[in-house]
């Protein structure tokens, strides 16, 4: 157990930025540090009305918003668990995970509510509509006034106002349980990963220690809040330091993500993969890709010019006020990869999972290694299960602080993840050098076997095909002992040059034996079929390979 606690930061935090900007809707209202602490406890107001306990349930569904980080704050404050559903959910699976989590109140933005059947969620004391606080349904049927009840006793509790000297968080202990965070929803696979305050605390604590935030940077909120990753780094760690947070509230494209990134000029900016390889695509690949920039670049001072301009406009791309882009959730295309550090570009990689709420590895942008994920966190220990970790590829075992406590009412599903000697087994590959840098290799689950024996890794193979003309992403499946790469075209780009379905297909053979040339024998794809949609993902944008 580590004693730096987060909600001790949050109070300070609190008190020293008072009437400082907090969280802002993007293009909507703006809350400074003072009128976050009397939402905050305006909100404990009514969880006390409600009888609610240390350790009750508390669900909140919708986007990235002001009111979903207060109603977050409140709950973890009060000493009641917090239980974050992400908001692209069916109904099903929401009703299915308020009732597995035994919760009692439930905030939801107004449009997820009207899908939702309060009947089919016999637990819940209360709903309420996330965008004004308001109460859309409760089982004791309280009356219209109820809330403005509350709003008058509490202020009668702070004499009539809340200030920065009768403002104060109750202490909760980092033993105690903060969330649980379902890693899906449909029923019997939702697996609900419990941290305690313990686990928030470390990871927070690992973020103020390495990462360069100060009081007063901002930072654009657009990874889901309800997933651990954006909820620590772009949430929890910035407003810890009294950073102002902007959180992007509708579904977030690469082009309005630009758009805020250019308006807010973030310090700081999280990202997946997914975002940065688009951005790489289709602003920089046509650009070094023309005949002219060919030739140049082969000149080694018209070489550094060109990537001096690319450099520049990339960095005003994402506001040119940023100290690095972490880049985490999943593997960064080794070809952007090699191509942002030619242009000295200031990024690095990341690694983490839900289980560890979520950080496991970072390195800073002018320390981390070429394709590593960075060094394990000073609360964690790492091995990885192999005779030679450098050069033979192993599951990666973490063992510490960040770890989970296990799977809410699933002790099975705990003891296969968390070994005797408290190992978690995280079901990714990898190795890891001399120097403690990690090096991921695909999950365990997806790695392929060739027939003569050979390790195959279809993470390696997509990301070289996501770069080809035509391709907008691949997924790579052994059929019958041969691989397959299923692709979603480009349509953008083939609308573009007015392409035929039969010329699309001509195309993509084209496609199949350039990367053929690019691959040993044993991991050659014998196909190229064309997929109509979109694959399904999860929230940090890797693709849903159990459904194909």
């Amino acid at each position: 157990m580590i004693q730096e606690k987060f909600l001790t930061d949050l109070e300070v935090s609190i008190k020293n930025n008072w009437d400082s900007p907090a969280i802002s809707n993007y293009e909507g209202e703006t809350l400074n540090y003072g009128q976050l602490a009397d939402k905050i406890l305006w909100l404990h107001s009514i969880f006390e009305k409600f009888n609610i306990k240390k350790n009750d349930k508390i669900a909140v569904i919708g986007k990235n918003s002001v009111n979903w980080a207060i109603v977050y704050l409140a709950t973890i404050s009060y000493g009641a668990v917090i239980v974050p559903i992400l908001s692209d959910f069916k109904a099903d699976d929401v009703q299915h995970i308020v009732n597995h989590s035994d919760t009692k109140l439930l905030f939801a933005a107004n449009s997820i509510f009207e899908n939702l059947d309060e009947v089919k969620m016999p637990n819940l004391d209360a709903i309420f509509k996330i965008e004004d606080c308001s109460i859309i349904y409760s089982k004791k049927n309280l009356k219209i006034d109820f809330l403005e009840k509350v709003k008058k006793d509490y202020l009668t509790k702070y004499n009539n106002g809340l200030t920065k000297n009768n403002f104060k968080i109750k202490e909760i202990s980092n033993d105690d349980l903060a969330t649980i965070v379902y890693t899906s929803g449909t029923t019997g696979f939702s697996k609900g990963v419990m941290l305690k305050h313990n686990s928030i605390s470390a990871n927070i604590r690992y973020a103020q220690r390495n990462m360069p935030l100060k009081a007063g940077d901002k930072i654009v909120s657009f990874m889901p809040l309800a997933h651990c990753y954006g909820c620590a780094f772009e949430f929890l760690f910035p407003i810890s330091k009294g950073c102002h947070i902007t959180f992007l509230e509708k579904i977030p494209s690469p082009k309005i993500i630009v758009k805020a990134f250019q308006e807010v000029r973030p310090q700081l900016i999280l990202s997946v993969p997914l975002v940065i390889e688009k951005i790489y695509k289709k602003q920089i690949l046509p650009v070094i890709s023309k005949t002219s920039i060919k030739i140049f670049m082969k000149l080694p001072l018209l070489s550094k010019k060109v990537h001096d301009k690319i450099r520049a406009k990339l960095m005003g791309a994402f506001g040119n006020n940023f100290h690095e882009v972490v880049i985490g959730g999943a593997a960064l295309n080794h070809e952007v990869e090699n191509f942002f550090r030619k242009i000295n570009f200031p990024f690095t990689n990341g690694y983490g999972m839900t289980e560890c709420g979520p950080l496991i590895s970072y390195a800073g942008c002018k320390v981390n290694k070429p394709y590593s994920v960075g060094q394990v966190v000073d609360t964690l220990e790492i091995r990885v299960d192999s005779q030679n970790p450098q050069n033979v590829v192993g599951e990666i075992w973490v063992r510490g602080e960040n770890v989970m406590e296990g799977y809410y009412k699933n002790v099975e599903a705990t003891n296969k993840a968390i070994d005797r000697d408290g190992w978690l087994h995280t079901g990714d590959l990898g190795l890891i050098d001399k120097d403690g840098f990690i090096y991921l290799k695909g999950r365990c689950k997806d790695m392929l076997l060739s027939s003569s024996g050979q390790n195959i890794y279809p993470e390696e193979i997509e990301s070289r095909l996501n770069n080809m003309k035509f391709i907008s992403e691949s997924l790579v499946i052994d059929r019958g002992g041969k691989l397959v790469a299923l692709v979603y075209p480009d349509f953008e780009a083939v609308d573009a040059e007015k392409i035929g379905e039969d010329e699309l297909k001509n195309k993509m053979e084209e496609n199949l034996k350039v990367v053929n040339e690019m691959l040993p024998s044993y991991s050659k794809i014998i196909q190229i079929e064309i997929y109509p949609q979109e694959f399904e993902k999860t929230p940090t944008k890797k693709i849903k390979r159990y459904l194909y």
